[in-house]
């Protein structure tokens, strides 16, 4: 009796959508563990680094670029600009509108945040040899990136009906 439990144990613990959601879990407390270590949100490095990637931009903009829910972006930039990471400008060419730009100081938190990433993904694919991580990470992007057509074509289905 204790074998055939073992057996359906092993058959559903090699599932490859068990695996990614064990292995999710572990990389989501890793890379929060970590961003708090420097008093940090995932949202606050999405919003940082896209800045810096991107430049100034509006709100909405920042949303889009980043990911982020406008709900979840509102709350994310007053966080950022009481602690002077950001600054918000209202735009020359809408005063409407808010800018938002990077401040050295996010500049600086960018930086720990990025050493804390680093560090945190070193500790997630500490098993893997270099190669085997860079073609993990391919295969991660190859179905990420066939899921995300298949949501966006059956969204625009949707739209449509």
């Amino acid at each position: 009796m204790e074998n055939s439990s073992q057996e359906r144990a092993a058959r559903w613990q090699g599932l490859p959508s068990w695996l990614l959601t064990q292995t999710a879990n572990h990389a989501h407390r890793l890379v929060t563990d970590g961003f708090s270590a420097v008093n940090a949100r995932g949202y606050h490095y999405r919003v940082l680094a896209t800045l810096e990637e991107f430049g100034p931009a509006s709100q909405a903009t920042l949303g889009r670029r980043s990911g982020i829910h406008v709900s979840e972006m509102v709350a994310t930039i007053n966080e950022l600009a009481e602690r002077e990471l950001v600054e918000r400008a209202p735009d020359p060419a809408d005063r409407r509108r808010n800018v938002i730009s990077l401040t050295t100081a996010g500049k600086r938190q960018l930086r720990r945040l990025e050493k804390q990433l680093a560090e945190r993904q070193d500790e997630l694919l500490e098993p893997l040899s270099p190669g085997e991580r860079e073609r993990f990470t391919e295969l991660l992007s190859k179905l990420l990136g066939h899921h995300d057509r298949r949501t966006g074509e059956a969204w625009a289905d949707q739209s449509q009906a």
